[in-house]
């Protein structure tokens, strides 16, 4: 089936412009102004922007943590990704130490295959380093993933240093890449204590027991140790300028660092841990923390000028009774916010209709870079032909505010509550076929496919 989008503008990475978009099937045939190519169906998109599908590279579904497993699995999660018109995520595999990459991966398609609304693929968990480990590598890459992750801190996760180095080169000699939770344990671990020991056990103690200097510090030691490996790396989930520092430094000396923030970061601060209502603080508990409005600032800009190259989400999600686990002690409340249903609409209300970001810059970020940053690109990333006919319509005259009541995620809060939008998503199509109208999910069963990724292109 032909479907014609008519009257809309464009938007890619290199700028916005008026033209129509043609798809055939799953793909998409043409684009250009004024197509007359015959359509078996006719979509009026006058005044609308035409985004390619939003990727989420990083996001955590059905995810066992804290003594407790996520809120969302990749059936509601999923859900709720198309809503906000993000038609690709890519989850992460995460097997036990002393578990195979195999067990990992294979595990994680019992979770997501034939149980995901949106395409989908898998960065792969390190969190061991052995001749057993290094040796399934390829094989991890024969089976389309090709993205890794390490852990600074978490007891259960974490890589010293010396294996991470070792990690990093055979990453380096397979054409791989890694992205880095960066924080340092030890210090963290001090500071937790010390706050413990006073009897100050609430949720403020969280982002004082994790200031952003030791992040910043975890950051400039992954980059020397990514130098010593000459491996390129991912840096997930910045949240401030002395990390940013960091990688300036690091790309000055001809390092290749990659640099990845989340809406929280942008929209949402540190103050909210000092409310005086347990329920109220912890449904914000995250790590890194978020920081204060000064690092926002400090984040916005660096995205102007092209220094973070995209925005997830995180999306880690615990209900209120999940966070309460914590009452009595802070580094028991499970760490985690949902964002996955928001990030496009937050995106353009608060990045481009404040003029902080042009709307390729949007593309960029949500689109076009994690496309090519994690082996996706052309097929997702752009509307050009021949890629997959991922789309979201955006109209700038759907503004709402945003209320946990009207969402699909699998929690009984929004960390944007009350947050008024500047328009809103109209529609998303997901491989020429339309998903969501006006914030319903029409899909009645997950129609999500496995996507095996090829290498960083960006």
């Amino acid at each position: 089936m032909r479907t014609l989008f008519k009257g809309g503008t464009v938007v890619s990475g290199a700028g916005a412009k008026r033209a129509d978009v043609l798809t055939d099937g799953e793909k998409i045939l043409a684009v250009g102004r004024n197509l007359k190519q015959e359509a078996d169906a006719v979509t009026d998109v006058s005044g609308c922007l035409l985004f390619p599908g939003f990727i989420d590279a990083h996001t955590h579904f059905d995810l066992d943590v804290a003594g407790t497993t996520t809120a969302d699995d990749f059936y509601t999660g999923s859900r709720a990704a198309l809503r906000g018109g993000t038609t690709t995520v890519i989850d992460f595999a995460c097997p036990n130490k002393g578990e195979s990459l195999h067990h990992g991966l294979e595990l994680w398609h019992r979770k997501a295959d034939g149980r995901t609304f949106c395409d989908y693929g898998f960065h792969m968990t390190i969190d061991d380093w052995n001749e057993s480990i290094r040796s399934e590598l390829p094989d991890m890459f024969a089976q389309g993933v090709s993205s890794f992750k390490m852990y600074m801190t978490y007891p259960a996760m974490m890589i010293g240093d010396r294996d991470m180095y070792w990690a990093l080169k055979e990453l380096k000699a397979l054409g791989g890449i890694c992205g880095v939770h960066c924080e340092n344990a030890g210090v963290i671990d001090g500071m937790i204590a010390e706050y413990k020991a006073a009897g100050e056990l609430g949720p403020d103690s969280h982002p004082r027991s994790r200031p952003p200097y030791l992040e910043a510090e975890a950051v400039g030691r992954l980059l020397r140790i990514a130098q010593a490996a000459n491996c390129p790396v991912v840096i997930v989930h910045l949240t401030n300028h002395e990390a940013l520092r960091e990688v300036e430094h690091a790309r000055q000396r001809g390092q290749r660092v990659y640099v990845e923030t989340c809406p929280q970061y942008l929209l949402l601060d540190e103050s909210l841990y000092f409310n005086p209502d347990f329920s109220t603080a912890a449904r914000y508990v995250c790590a890194p923390p978020l920081r204060s409005r000064t690092e926002q600032e400090a984040l916005w800009r660096a995205l102007r000028r092209g220094e973070i190259q995209t925005v997830s989400t995180d999306h880690c999600s615990f209900t209120l009774a999940q966070k309460d686990m914590g009452r009595a002690d802070f580094t028991k409340i499970p760490g985690g916010l949902p964002g996955v249903e928001t990030r496009g609409e937050l995106i353009w209300s608060y990045g481009v209709a404040k003029r902080r970001i042009t709307p390729a810059r949007m593309c960029r970020l949500l689109s076009e870079n994690p496309a090519r940053l994690y082996g996706l690109f052309p097929r997702k990333g752009i509307l050009w032909p021949g890629s997959d006919a991922d789309i979201v319509v955006y109209d700038p005259g759907l503004s709402h505010v945003i209320q946990a009541e009207d969402c699909v995620a699998n929690v009984d809060y929004n960390p944007y509550e009350g947050f008024v939008t500047a328009g809103g998503i109209r529609e998303v199509w997901l491989r020429g076929q339309k998903a969501v109208d006006r914030g319903a999910v029409l899909d009645e069963s997950p129609r999500g496919r496995y996507m095996a990724r090829g290498k960083c292109s960006l």
